[in-house]
């Protein structure tokens, strides 16, 4: 799950079609990096990709563990400059069920946000939202806890992010501002 040599991280590219106070993260792609041949390899499901980055440190990742795929094969994708790559830590506890993680890039792609969805479909954006909800929300504290909850950013790989980025990114933003006001009237 990283960028070479070391595995640790999926790359993404920011949606541009994104609305505000959307429950969507601007995750466009997952991959995980083979410790072995160090090919990018995409992975279907964010779940999938949350399950293997959870237990990336005692279960490091190879090309084998993906039926019919071996070190052999050619990467699903290279790691280049045509999307913004975005680096996550391992290890990060998959969210509790019932819940979601969001990770959601600024706008000027100078870093990204982590929120999680609740249950009652409010975001928590640290671990003391996270208590107050338990607080109002007693019924949940025997399903999950704080410690369920990793509010830990991914870092943007800076390299990967180009002034077209920022420009498309720019264009996008202006784009939903005429249609919601479009949208209003």
């Amino acid at each position: 799950m990283a960028s070479s040599p070391s595995p640790v991280s999926p790359p993404s590219a920011p949606s541009t079609q994104r609305k505000r106070g959307s429950s969507t993260d601007s995750i466009g792609m997952y991959a995980v990096q083979c410790c072995e041949c160090h090919k990018w390899r995409k992975v279907p499901t964010k779940d999938e990709f949350e399950t293997i980055r959870e237990n990336f440190t005692e279960e490091p990742w190879h090309c084998s563990r993906r039926p019919d795929c071996s070190c052999e094969d050619p990467a699903d994708i290279e790691y280049d400059s045509s999307r913004i790559w975005v680096l996550d830590k391992p290890n990060i506890p998959k969210p509790p069920a019932g819940t979601e993680r969001l990770v959601i890039m600024r706008g000027d792609l100078s870093k990204m946000d982590t929120y999680y969805v609740m249950p009652n479909g409010k975001r928590v954006r640290c671990t003391a939202e996270v208590d107050k909800f338990l607080e109002a929300n007693p019924q949940y504290k025997d399903r999950f806890s704080v410690e369920s909850f990793s509010f830990t950013t991914p870092k943007i790989v800076e390299e990967t992010v180009s002034h077209n980025s920022v420009w498309k990114s720019g264009k996008a933003k202006k784009q939903d501002k005429i249609n919601a006001l479009s949208n209003n009237n």
